[in-house]
């Protein structure tokens, strides 16, 4: 294939892409907003599953060094209630489907994989417009660039979905409030032990509170709530000790051990509320521009959304490499799966969402753990 890709967007799904086609020796250029690869925290664990973020892995040629960074023993997995009872555990044996990794170090060794200059930093996407049978692409620092091959990578808010799709991501009624704990093992020893090894659920109506042990013995916590963006709002989220105490508030009478993951958290808490495209999300085939991940498919998080941008990276890379000479046909090949799967993994994900705050808690979470009907 002559025609190189320009890629906007330096996330899972746009490094996957890139590195496989750079496999294929298929030019790409990817343009980022980011000043450069550590200008911001990349977020906590990933668990990266054998039949879609592995795959991607395997396909990028990457397996070695994937292993190398995997956080051992973080696949196991405590359902707590809200006293502190142990409901469920599973131990991590290390034969899970599901290696637990840190997102920086799997963006870094996808980085890392590409060519010098692969990666434009310092590139946020102010406008992108049609010209014909091509795409020019905007910068916020005043350049621009020309392209037949043009994809999406650019995540919730993508500047490069409106030449597919006027669906704009609304909030779907539910945010995460997070806060991490350093040195937990010595100066956070119950909330440690309450957590154990992996990741902590303790599900509620309407709310709950989760935590994932990262690298070392740091926690990494997420209170999730069902609550309009107005009820956030009203919470002054900059005033670190108050916005504790009222997060704190709303699990009055829990056990001391789970409220501490909120009320001892080393960091200011940081309102994250949860966007989404409509369930099914699609468009009709427009020559030469497509979309991965978020961008196409955008969904609360359910443990599947960089998973899927990488499978969507690495399969829209290795079809433009099998039809060289058809690049339409390989974008209409890619976009018939990728609807199909992010649509399943959506609704999934609403299945979930039901699991973890409807009204049978925790009977439906632990149904689904351990195989019941």
């Amino acid at each position: 294939m002559n025609t190189p890709v320009t890629i906007a967007g330096a996330g899972l799904g746009g490094l996957t892409l890139a590195r496989v086609l750079h496999v294929h020796g298929i030019p790409a250029t990817v343009y980022e907003a980011e000043p450069s690869p550590t200008s911001r925290a990349q977020g906590g664990m990933l668990d990266i599953h054998d039949y879609n973020g592995q795959l991607a892995v395997e396909a990028a040629g990457l397996m070695d060094e994937f292993r190398g960074l995997i956080v051992e023993g973080r696949q196991a997995i405590r359902i707590l209630d809200r006293d502190g009872g142990l409901l469920y555990s599973k131990d991590d044996d290390g034969t899970g489907g599901r290696p637990e990794i840190q997102r920086a170090d799997l963006r870094q060794m996808l980085i890392d994989s590409l060519p010098p200059g692969t990666v434009r930093w310092g590139h946020k996407v102010s406008s992108v417009r049609a010209l014909g049978d091509s795409y020019e692409v905007a910068f916020d620092n005043g350049s621009t660039v020309v392209t037949r091959l043009l994809v999406g990578a650019d995540g919730a808010w993508s500047r490069v979905r409106p030449l597919l799709s006027s669906a704009t991501p609304e909030y779907n009624g539910t945010s995460m409030v997070e806060t991490y704990l350093y040195d937990a093992d010595t100066r956070h020893p119950a909330a440690a032990k309450a957590v154990g090894g992996g990741m902590l659920i303790v599900p509620a109506k309407d709310k709950g509170i989760f935590a994932h042990r990262e690298s070392g013995d740091t926690l990494h916590t997420y209170v999730e709530f069902t609550q309009s963006l107005d009820w956030f709002a009203a919470i002054d989220f900059t005033d670190t000790p108050t916005a504790k105490a009222r997060i704190a508030a709303e699990f009055e009478g829990w056990a001391p051990e789970l409220t501490a993951l909120i009320t001892d958290g080393d960091t200011p808490l940081v309102h994250r509320p949860h966007y989404t495209l409509p369930i099914g999300h699609r468009w009709d085939r427009v020559p030469g521009v497509t979309l991965v991940g978020d961008a196409a498919h955008l969904a609360p998080p359910n443990g599947e959304g960089a998973n899927l941008a990488m499978l969507d990276g690495a399969e829209l890379g290795k079809l433009l490499a099998t039809h060289p000479d058809d690049i339409e046909a390989a974008l209409a090949e890619y976009e018939e799966a990728m609807f199909v799967r992010g649509s399943e993994a959506a609704l999934d994900g609403d299945l979930l969402k039901e699991s973890l705050f409807g009204d049978d808690i925790p009977d439906r979470l632990l149904a689904m753990f351990t195989g019941q009907d």
